[in-house]
């Protein structure tokens, strides 16, 4: 919401008002972009990051970048304060896929076949992934971390990068 008004409960402004404008003619307000908002519009993070896996993967061997990454990925559901897996695996698995959407930006959906999918239509971290199997790795700790169980990543690096997690535990 824009310019809420002063007291009021938004979850997320986007500009706060910040005082007024001395000398002006008539009453001016001066406004600010919210802490929020400058992190969304930040350019830093993906060439940042970007050149953090790039110089992880350079220094160690890959399965030392992966158990790394998986460890972020692990720490990452800490942060997030993913609560210890609770109800069936379904209900895991679409919370693990609402996760990712509502913390991560990511665009899945839960597919169903036999056994459970996180798919995703695009992947929040494509800027790294390509090059870098070890990223999706620590997503796919981060999943495991909500379902309780076994994951493994089966995302499409190419082109146009897309998540996916494959549950281990079959659909009833």
């Amino acid at each position: 919401m824009i310019g809420a008004p002063a007291g009021s409960t938004v979850e997320t402004m986007l500009v706060r008002r910040t005082g007024r404008r001395q000398g002006a003619t008539r009453p001016s307000q001066l406004f600010e972009l919210t802490a929020e908002v400058e992190q969304l519009l930040s350019r830093a993070y993906v060439p940042f990051l970007s050149q953090l896996v790039e110089e992880f993967s350079g220094a160690m061997p890959p399965e030392k970048v992966e158990a790394l990454l998986g460890r972020v990925g692990k720490s990452l559901a800490a942060a997030l304060q993913v609560s210890p897996p609770v109800g069936n695996l379904e209900t895991r698995v679409r919370a693990a896929s609402a996760l990712l959407n509502r913390e991560l930006g990511a665009l899945t959906h839960v597919e169903r076949n036999g056994h459970f999918r996180i798919q995703g239509a695009g992947c929040p971290l494509a800027a790294v992934t390509g090059k870098h199997r070890a990223v999706c790795v620590a997503i796919e700790k981060l999943v495991a971390e909500v379902v309780g169980t076994g994951v493994r990543e089966c995302c499409d690096r190419s082109g146009r990068p897309r998540c996916c997690f494959e549950i281990q535990g079959r659909a009833r």
